[in-house]
């Protein structure tokens, strides 16, 4: 089973604190429609202080070869009018305890195939340079505020696929006798979605339950084994059907 996409990033930064930020970007797999062009994402922040958000995105570029993915700064369009690609704004989120604050992505650039990005939500402790829209008193406030125990600042790391504006899906289903495969034809990514592989007898014998992206032109198989049950749900945009494959 070939691996088609990289996965949410993770990232842990510690500081001395008793009590801090703990956020939460919900779904790490974020799609932006053909016809639109923004896209509004929330952070959460379930901890009982502040929590000083920095947004960074870089471009996923896959090598036509061998699929191997790299993560690339953005960069400005060929006319250099402005940037190409994906931006956040606001890039700097302040989000109270217990609260939610949410950024509007905003994609600039050509739509004619499909591109991928990096969104990282990084929480930080205020510094001048970070253009938070605090004092320098409140930053110490806020320092000091983190100064009794040790906590860990988690950030995350969210998908971001801006799918083609003319998109076209177009998948090709192959059941074998010994191989179930689905090849995307289309121009836009394809999800297999709660992906299950379960014995036909016993219903507590399972795998546990997966999610694979299919990129355009991209195929996603696997084998089929006698009294083994696979059952998911295959993605197209806002349509979706679910299957029941018998091994």
């Amino acid at each position: 089973m070939k691996r088609l996409l990289a996965l949410m990033g993770f990232c842990l930064f510690t500081q001395t604190v008793h009590a801090g930020p703990s956020i939460n970007i919900g779904t790490v797999y974020d799609y932006l429609d053909g016809d639109k062009s923004t896209y509004l994402k929330r952070v959460f922040n379930g901890g009982d202080s502040t929590a000083f958000v920095k947004v960074n995105i870089l471009e996923i570029l896959y090598d036509a070869t061998d699929g191997k993915s790299q993560e690339v700064p953005l960069k400005t369009t060929a006319d250099g009018s402005g940037r190409d690609g994906l931006m956040a704004s606001p890039a700097r989120l302040i989000v109270p305890a217990n609260g939610m604050q949410g950024t509007r992505l905003l994609f600039m650039g050509e739509r004619d195939r499909e591109r991928y990005f990096r969104v990282r939500f990084v929480p930080v402790v205020p510094e001048k340079e970070d253009e938070f829209a605090v004092s320098s008193e409140e930053r110490e406030d806020y320092r000091k505020s983190l100064s009794a125990g040790v906590t860990v600042l988690a950030g995350y790391g969210a998908v971001f696929f801006v799918r083609p504006k003319e998109t076209r899906f177009d998948s090709a289903i192959e059941n074998n006798a010994g191989t179930y495969r689905i090849r995307n034809n289309g121009n836009s990514v394809v999800v297999v979605d709660e992906f299950k592989d379960c014995s036909v007898k016993n219903e507590q014998d399972c795998q546990p339950t997966t999610k694979h992206h299919i990129l355009a032109g991209r195929t996603f198989e696997f084998e089929k084994q006698a009294g083994r049950e696979y059952q998911f749900t295959l993605v197209e945009g806002e349509r979706s059907k679910k299957l029941d494959v018998k091994g």
